[in-house]
């Protein structure tokens, strides 16, 4: 009997390092594949892409400009955009909030704002469908400016890898600050999804003009810094997509 437990000792012990093997060898499963880390605070930004009726447009660009006053009275607009290449009838605008409360409040001041829902009707017979996020900027990213008015912005969504920043973020981030630090184009914000579809990241620059645009992707396409960089990222790529907007009168960000 001394001999048989002698025995299965080593053969627990073998067991139990095959088992920390095995686990080790499975992908881990992290707590917040949505999020991971973000700033130390609750400001969020919601994510509103208006599909408009084509015959509506203009109509819609009016409404907006005259009247979005009574909407901004109740909390901070970001930038509102009209799409000019890479999709069609499309308008994007983002708003701020401090928190999921705040969000709360505004939505039911906003609701009994008589003036600002009779403007809303006019602006939802020009719309066709309507489509928000909840995104937070990232940890290493603060909100920009353009270093002056009547540029155009690209707005590139690249949907990563299910992982979250745990798994794509570092390579990401070396991307984005090598296209900074190159100065082909000025960097705005990089908002990641926590409502909508997840690994979704929102990255937003600005131009002078599109032709300067064109003229700084060829260059970082020629750049070896701008390539190891995006090629070490892609890894974690499943679809990318770019849209150039042109910012209305009444947008903050134009």
């Amino acid at each position: 009997m001394l001999l048989l437990g002698a025995l299965r000792r080593p053969l627990a012990a073998s067991a139990a390092r095959l088992a920390r093997e095995r686990a080790r060898a499975r992908p881990q499963v992290y707590a917040s594949l949505a999020t991971g880390p973000r700033q130390d605070n609750g400001i969020f930004y919601e994510i509103r892409t208006y599909d408009v009726k084509p015959s509506k447009m203009k109509e819609f660009v009016e409404v907006i400009n005259q009247h979005i006053h009574l909407r901004t009275a109740h909390s901070e607009l970001v930038g509102f955009w009209t799409v000019e290449l890479g999709a069609m009838n499309k308008a994007i605008h983002i708003w701020k909030y401090d928190n999921f409360a705040h969000r709360t409040a505004v939505r039911a001041a906003i609701a009994n704002d008589k003036d600002w829902q009779g403007k809303l009707s006019l602006i939802l017979t020009c719309v066709e469908k309507q489509h928000n996020e909840v995104a937070y900027l990232v940890p290493w990213c603060q909100l920009g400016k353009p270093p002056k008015e009547g540029g155009v912005y690209e707005w590139v969504t690249f949907q990563m890898k299910p992982g979250g920043p745990a798994l794509w973020g570092e390579a990401f981030r070396a991307a984005i600050n090598t296209h900074i630090n190159t100065g082909y184009t000025k960097l705005i914000g990089v908002f990641h999804t926590e409502y909508g579809l997840l690994n979704r990241v929102h990255v937003i620059w600005w131009n002078e003009s599109p032709d300067n645009r064109a003229a700084g992707r060829h260059k970082a396409h020629e750049d070896a810094r701008v390539v190891a960089a995006v090629r070490e990222s892609v890894r974690f790529l499943e679809s990318q997509e770019n849209m150039l907007l042109v910012p209305l009168h009444c947008s903050p960000l134009k």
